[in-house]
């Protein structure tokens, strides 16, 4: 019913705006009785409300509370102007049949708000301005028999815009058309600020973050279960909301980005206890009408998933793991590695790879910089595979490998120092680490990633690590499917796909690096509802990567949160993106 009363709204929407005004009938004789002024005021807004209805048929789609209340306002608004303006006693109808067909059905639309920042005043005065300008040259142009002369687009122009702030501009009228215009380019720029300025002015529902107290309580879950997941510590991004099981043994971390409430990797916690937590994100997306989806998450957090929500899953890719004890870089297998190590090493390099908690202060700022001088991007990226933070004191059990080179004779070195590349691992559990994070100076040689991977390898059993997760390949299975002999058809087709996508998204070059290391493969899956939401989840997730942004800056001041309970309503803020080969 949301859906089928959306759509009504947005055809009622355009008719209030674009229904031409009828001359011949019984309700336009009766309705030249009344003074003119009256006319002109209906037309104004006819205009108001059917743009006013346009904007809330995607939020009456999504079943929320306020845009319901707004369009029972606007409705019987809506429909006295098109009785007296448009003389449409069939548009009039329309108008009250929808409003009462919402009234029957109020109890569908119950939906709380989503996250919102002052941004979006900003945002709605540009949009609604350049909707307010081209409506309004439509307006100006609505009554060519009674426009004196032959006005140029300029000089049209120029009196929508004088009329949006309520003065008269160049072009005259005959026949008491003037007031029409002007009462309805007056009541498009009033639109544009009543809206702009209830933006700015309503109460902010602030970005969601992570209290220290769900960051200790996800803490302790990692540590009696963090062995199990190797992206369970990213739930510690402190730009993630939160809902922990009844119990407090299990908890769903998420973000929620263009009404996609997306969760990444498994649940945190106790297996028994996972059906709890997901419930709860399930009554959390229920409650603000979001669309559930989860990326990233193992076959085992699949099946639980689907078991429980009745949800699908997709294989989205796979986790490159290495068995520490397994690697060597003996074999033929392992050749172009050695080969490169070997040269990297000639050339005068060395590594050290440390906990973080072994660094220094002012070595680690300078590792921080020097990630954040390196990034080839603007933004951070990352979002279920990143951590987005490095040498966070709370932090100390990462591993950070770094390679160095002193500068020759005569020449200087750079901005910091003689470091040239960092890798960031975060702990997986007591015996393993993911990679987080792969920086390097661009003036340094090729090969500066593989020799950091190799460090780290060869250093992890005095770390005490056993696995090593790395890259996440995304279609890995396809392209390594796709490229053997007497591959289909259709695979075929699909790896050509990719590799032409591998232009812009690191999807191939992701697989083969990965595959230099002989991991084993973890496939990692996609939940979602229904099949027609994966299009919306995929843009929602390349958002919260980092790849897409169709959002402005949000504002830094953020207001206070309460203390989290279990299922407790909280919303998110923004993301970074999938680990790169830089």
């Amino acid at each position: 019913m949301p859906t089928v009363v959306g759509t009504a709204c947005t055809l009622i929407g355009l008719m209030d705006i674009v229904f031409p005004r009828l001359r011949h009938s019984r309700v336009h004789a009766l309705a030249e009785l009344l003074p003119g002024a009256v006319s002109s005021l209906a037309a104004a807004a006819s205009i108001v409300v059917g743009l006013l209805l346009l904007m809330l048929a995607h939020g009456l789609k999504r079943r929320k509370r306020r845009a319901w209340v707004a369009a029972v306002a606007l409705l019987p608004v809506g429909a006295a102007a098109q009785l007296l303006y448009r003389h449409s006693v069939i548009g009039m109808v329309l108008s009250l049949v929808l409003m009462g067909v919402l009234i029957r059905y109020r109890a569908e639309f119950a939906a709380l708000p989503d996250p919102r920042s002052r941004w979006m005043a900003l945002a709605n005065f540009v949009v609604m301005g350049a909707v307010s300008v081209t409506v309004g040259l439509l307006i100006v142009r609505s009554h060519p028999d009674a426009i004196e002369g032959s006005p140029s687009l300029s000089e049209q122009l120029e009196h929508v815009l004088w009329g949006l702030f309520g003065f008269e501009g160049p072009v005259d009228y005959r026949h008491g058309a003037d007031y029409t215009v002007g009462y309805s380019l007056g009541a498009l720029g009033l639109l544009t600020v009543a809206t702009t300025a209830y933006l700015a002015f309503r109460p902010e529902h602030p970005a969601a973050r992570l209290t220290p107290g769900d960051e200790e309580r996800l803490r302790e879950l990692l540590a009696a279960h963090g062995r199990r997941d190797s992206l369970g510590h990213f739930a510690l991004r402190r730009d993630k909301a939160v809902v922990f099981s009844p119990s407090g043994k299990a908890a769903v971390c998420y973000r929620v980005v263009s009404g996609v409430m997306l969760a990444s990797g498994d649940p945190v916690g106790d297996v028994e206890a996972w059906p709890g937590a997901i419930a709860c994100f399930m009554e959390e997306a229920r409650a603000h009408s979001w669309t559930p989806a989860v990326m990233g998450c193992s076959e085992t957090g699949g099946e639980v998933w689907t078991r429980e929500t009745g949800l699908d899953a997709l294989e989205l890719g796979d986790e490159a793991i290495v068995d520490v004890a397994d690697f060597t870089l003996s074999g033929r297998a392992m050749r172009n590695v050695r080969q490169m190590v070997k040269r990297i090493e000639r050339a005068g390099y060395q590594t050290r790879v440390r906990r973080a908690a072994d660094l220094g202060p002012e070595e680690l700022e300078a590792i921080r910089r020097a990630a954040a001088d390196w990034r080839g991007t603007d933004t951070e990226r990352g979002f279920s595979m990143a951590l987005g933070r490095i040498g966070d004191p709370a932090d100390g059990d990462a591993v950070i490998a770094t390679a160095h080179k002193a500068a020759g004779e005569g020449a200087e070195e750079g901005p910091y120092g003689d470091l040239k590349a960092v890798l960031h691992f975060v702990p997986w559990g007591a015996d393993g680490m993911s990679l987080e994070l792969m920086r390097r100076d661009r003036s340094a040689d090729p090969g500066m990633n593989e020799l950091l991977i190799v460090a780290a390898l060869q250093a992890a059993p005095e770390l005490g690590v056993e696995r090593v997760s790395l890259n996440f390949a995304m279609f890995r299975s396809a392209l390594a499917r796709g490229e053997k002999l007497g591959a289909g058809p259709v695979l075929r087709g699909w790896r050509a796909l990719l590799v032409f996508l591998s232009r812009w998204f690191q999807i191939e070059s992701l697989y083969k690096f990965n595959a230099k290391f002989q991991p084993r493969w973890e496939p990692r899956f996609v939940v979602f509802r229904n099949t027609r939401d994966l299009p919306r989840i995929g843009l929602a997730a390349m958002q919260a990567e980092g790849f897409v942004s169709l959002a402005l800056p949000r504002l830094l001041r953020r207001g206070p949160r309460p203390e989290p309970r279990p299922c407790a309503h909280r919303q998110l803020a923004d993301g970074r993106g999938l680990q790169q080969v830089a």
